[in-house]
């Protein structure tokens, strides 16, 4: 048997391929849209891709699920539980709880896990060459090292209400129940690490074991003591702000994303053709680069969305392709650099691009203004808005600031003032870049906080330490 953890640093997702080498198939669980690393696994071990499933309507990325089977031929298997309410709206084999996939020796069980999501999946592999009971779990977004699955996205981003208090009592009888009686060796391979947003506390590490968690997490304490109010209060404390993005990607999700086929490589525009299509307001351009180059100085009404790691999550947060139609204008140096964040960006949706350029030669300039820290107290700003996570906030903030954090700041502009200055901040100053550059092309009157709030608290502390006469 061959498991294979595929692993997005930029939305901290894992994906796994489990094969059976001896007869040369494999399933595919949570795939991501763009579907070559996948096929390009399988081929290098010598197998074919023959079902293709997911845990669990995801709400941070965009499911490959039916991308990668319309490109193989396999078959594509979804959750059937949950009730009317969480049925897909494509077709798909349904899986229900104890429902099997097997691939030559290897058997895959669907288990119900609810509390993450009413539909969620966790999948149980046998190994039949080896063993005769399971020997790994894939827990999607039920498990993680050290944690769980949140169990208020569908409050905080599918319109429910209050359905926290629910999910989090299912997440407690799906542990008690459903986990906490497998054997303590079976290996736990989870659906996300560090950095995600769904759950609060994450561990870095790639997986664990039944035993392990039943010993050390957080959680395990109050299932040992059966007690769940007590599970209830501190699972839904402290949880992070959820993206705004990630209702469209539950809507989308659910109804089944688009597939898009091969895509073709992406071309290098001409300068003369970008700066017209700027002038008519048919393209948006994308500054790639780090926050310090852009404010030394960009492309008028560009959006900073850098290259790297969080290539999506910074695209999500600017970009919402049900309202903004205009292609994508991409700097990249180099065509597979472009290919690449094309790659990122087709994961949360983010479909249309129109080619790239190398260079801001030729092309209409603009220099994002900044504040100094110690300007602020006499500037007359209409608002001081703190773009990071309300748990930062709480932590500390700059006296009178606003809190919205920069993945929901876009589809809140209802909190913002129609006129007057913005003054804006995150940490360090790279989330405040992508939602000033944002908020500028909406037409807010937006200046950064150079250095942001490390910057602010780092002046603070200067004029504390200095002695007074």
């Amino acid at each position: 048997m061959l498991i294979e953890r595929i692993y997005d640093e930029d939305l901290a997702q894992a994906s796994y391929l489990i094969g059976c080498q001896a007869k040369g198939e494999a399933l595919v669980v949570d795939p991501r849209r763009d579907i070559d690393v996948y096929r390009s696994l399988a081929a290098a071990n010598g197998m074919k891709i023959v079902a293709v499933t997911e845990t669990h309507i995801h709400a941070d990325f965009l499911s490959g699920t039916r991308e990668l089977a319309a490109a193989t031929g396999a078959t594509a298997y979804v959750s059937g539980e949950g009730g009317t309410e969480w049925q897909y709206g494509f077709e798909a084999e349904r899986l229900n709880d104890n429902d099997e996939i097997t691939l030559g020796n290897i058997t895959v069980k669907a288990v119900h896990t609810p509390g993450h999501t009413p539909e969620h999946l966790s999948f149980l592999i046998t190994d039949g060459a080896f063993a005769d009971t399971p020997g790994y779990l894939l827990s999607g977004d039920f498990v993680f090292s050290g944690d769980l699955g949140r169990p208020d996205l569908l409050d905080e981003a599918a319109g429910g209400i209050d359905t926290r208090f629910a999910g989090a009592r299912q997440l407690f009888a799906s542990l008690r129940e459903k986990f906490l009686t497998l054997p303590d060796h079976v290996q736990v391979h989870p659906g996300h690490g560090a950095g995600s947003a769904c759950g609060k506390a994450l561990g870095a590490i790639p997986s664990s074991t039944v035993g392990y968690e039943r010993l050390y997490s957080w959680w395990g304490t109050y299932l040992a003591a059966n007690d769940e109010e007590g599970f209830v209060a501190e699972l839904l404390d402290g949880q992070p702000d959820a993206h705004a993005y990630f209702g469209r990607m539950k809507r989308e999700n659910r109804e089944g994303p688009a597939v898009m086929g091969e895509r073709a490589p992406l071309t290098e525009l001409a300068t003369a053709d970008v700066v017209r299509d700027l002038a008519e307001n048919t393209v948006t351009f994308v500054d790639t680069r780090p926050n310090t180059q852009v404010h030394e100085g960009t492309v008028t009404g560009s959006l900073n969305i850098p290259a790297g790691k969080s290539t999506a999550s910074f695209g999500a947060w600017a970009v919402n392709p049900e309202t903004d139609k205009n292609p994508l204008v991409l700097l990249a140096p180099t065509q597979p650099a472009a290919q690449e964040m094309w790659d990122h960006l087709v994961r949360i949706g983010i479909d249309k691009i129109a080619g790239y350029v190398t260079s801001l030669d030729g092309l209409p300039a603009s220099t994002p203004q900044l504040i100094q820290p110690e300007d602020l107290e006499s500037f007359n700003a209409a608002m001081i808005l703190d773009v990071r996570n309300r748990t930062e906030h709480a932590a500390g903030h700059i006296p009178g600031s606003h809190q919205l954090s920069s993945g929901r700041v876009m589809w809140n502009l209802d909190q913002l003032p129609a006129h007057g200055t913005i003054v804006s901040y995150c940490q360090s100053g790279v989330r405040n870049s992508v939602a000033a550059s944002a908020l500028r092309r909406a037409g807010y009157d937006v200046v950064e906080l150079d250095g942001s709030y490390a910057g602010w608290t780092a002046r603070q502390q200067t004029r504390e330490s200095v002695p007074s006469n």
